[in-house]
C-alpha cells in the first residue's frame, strides 16, 4: 500500500509542488493538503497520515507549534521545510526537538546539483519516515547543565519537550571491554541531531577523550546546531575549524559542506578541513572521516554509528576495525531511520547493537568514566 502524505505550507504553489513530487511515486499518495499548522493539526487527527511535510513559517500557527501539538495528540512522523539561513536553522533545530524527525531545504535547487536528483531525494525521504513499522516520538529530555558566562543571560534552552522514552533493545549491554582510548568519533545522519543530543547531555565534563562528530547537515545549520549543543552539554562542543588541536572533554562537529579530516599534531592530533569533491554524496562524510581516524589513532578509537539513511560510514568503520578500533551501531528499534547502523552491523564489522538510551552510559563506562 502507498505511504499516506499530509502536505502542509501556507504557500498555495508549494503545497501543488511537493504534491506533484510525491505523487510521481507510486509508492507514496497525498491524501490531504493544510495552508496553516492549525488546519494541519486537524487533518492529522483525522486522515491519520503515515507521514507530513511541513513548513515552519506559517499563518495561523507555525510548523513548530503544529509538530508540538501534533506529537501530542497523534504522533507522526514530520519532514520539516527549512531555508538555509541563520534563522532557518535554528527554527527547524527548535522542530526537530519538538519531534519532527528530518528536514530539507525549501528550495529544491538547494537539496541536489539537478531537478531529477531533487525530487528522487524527496521521495526517499519520505518513504523512509513512512516505512517505520512503530513510531514513538524522540524527543530530548535534558535541560542546559553549563551555567552562562554572562550573568543574568539564560541559556540557550530552559526547558524541553516532555520526556518520551525511546524504544530499548532487549540486548543486554556488555560490559566494558578495558580496552584503552584516545578517541570517539560519532556518525550520523537522519534522526542525528535528537540522538546526539541525548549522547553528549549525558557525557561528564571530565570525559577524557577528544569527540568527532559527523553529521549530515547543511552548511548553514552546523553553526547553530553546535552553538545549541555546546549550551546544553557539560562538555564543550564547538563548529570543528581547520587547525583545531584536538582536546579531551571537546566535541567538534564536522562542518556542513565540507570534509573533517584528521593530522598528526598535538596530543591527540589536529582537525584539517578541506573541501569536498563535486561527486561526495555527503559533505561532510562519515567514511572520510573515519577513514583518516583510521590512520592516526588506529585500534585506540570507539566509533559509533548512530540513525540514519544509506551506508555512509560503513567503509570507513571497515578500515578502522582492520586497525583494531571498537566499533558500534544504534540498535534498529531506537533507530528513526535504521539506515547507517544496519549497512555496518550485517557487514560484521559493529561488535555491539546497542540502544539509544543505554548509548552514553555504555560510551562513559567504556571510556572508563562509569
Amino acid at each position: 500500500m502507498a505511504i499516506k502524505v499530509l502536505v502542509v505550507d501556507d504557500s498555495s504553489f508549494f503545497r501543488r509542488r511537493v504534491s506533484e513530487i510525491v505523487t510521481k511515486d507510486a509508492d507514496l499518495e497525498v491524501i490531504g493538503t493544510a495552508s496553516n499548522g492549525a488546519e494541519a493539526v486537524k487533518l492529522a487527527q483525522q486522515l491519520k497520515p503515515q507521514v507530513i511535510t511541513m513548513d515552519i513559517e506559517m499563518p495561523v500557527m507555525d510548523g513548530i507549534s503544529a509538530v508540538r501539538e501534533i506529537m501530542a495528540k497523534c504522533p507522526t512522523p514530520i519532514l520539516m521545510f527549512s531555508s538555509l539561513t541563520h534563522d532557518g536553522a535554528k527554527a527547524t533545530l527548535d522542530a526537530l526537538e519538538a519531534g519532527a524527525l528530518d528536514f530539507l531545504p525549501k528550495r529544491f535547487e538547494d537539496i541536489a546539483t539537478n531537478k531529477d536528483e531533487a525530487i528522487s531525494l524527496l521521495q526517499q525521504r519520505i518513504k523512509a519516515l513512512g516505512r517505520r513499522r512503530v513510531f514513538r516520538p524522540i524527543l530530548p529530555r535534558t535541560t542546559p547543565t553549563k551555567p552562562s558566562t554572562t550573568s543574568g543571560a539564560s541559556p540557550a534552552r530552559e526547558t524541553l519537550q516532555p520526556q518520551r522514552t525511546a524504544p530499548r533493545s532487549s540486548a543486554p549491554v556488555a560490559r566494558p571491554s578495558g580496552k584503552k582510548y584516545k578517541l570517539l568519533l560519532i556518525g550520523t545522519s537522519t534522526g542525528g541531531p535528537v540522538a546526539l543530543q541525548r549522547i553528549l547531555t549525558k557525557l561528564p565534563a571530565n570525559y577524557p577523550h577528544p569527540i568527532l562528530l559527523i553529521q549530515h547537515m547543511p552548511a548553514a545549520f552546523t553553526p547553530a546546531f553546535a552553538a545549541r549543543l555546546n549550551g546544553l552539554c557539560a562538555i564543550d562542543v564547538k563548529e570543528a575549524q581547520n587547525g583545531d588541536q584536538l582536546r579531551a572533554g571537546c566535541a567538534y562537529l564536522a562542518p556542513g559542506g565540507m570534509q573533517m579530516m584528521l593530522e598528526r599534531g598535538g596530543t591527540y592530533g589536529r582537525i584539517k578541513i578541506v573541501a569536498g569533491s563535486m561527486d561526495m554524496n555527503y559533505k561532510p562524510c562519515v567514511d572520510i572521516t573515519f577513514a583518516s581516524a583510521s590512520k592516526l589513532s588506529g585500534g585506540e578509537t570507539l566509533a559509533v554509528v548512530l540513525t540514519g539513511m544509506g551506508a555512509d560510514g560503513r567503509e570507513g568503520a571497515r578500515m578502522l576495525k582492520n586497525v583494531g578500533a571498537t566499533i558500534w551501531a544504534q540498535d534498529e528499534a531506537s533507530c528513526v531511520v535504521y539506515g547507517m547502523p544496519q549497512a555496518v552491523t550485517a557487514a560484521g564489522i559493529s561488535s555491539q547493537s546497542i540502544a539509544l538510551d543505554d548509548m552514553a552510559e555504555a560510551i562513559i563506562r567504556e571510556s572508563g568514566r562509569g
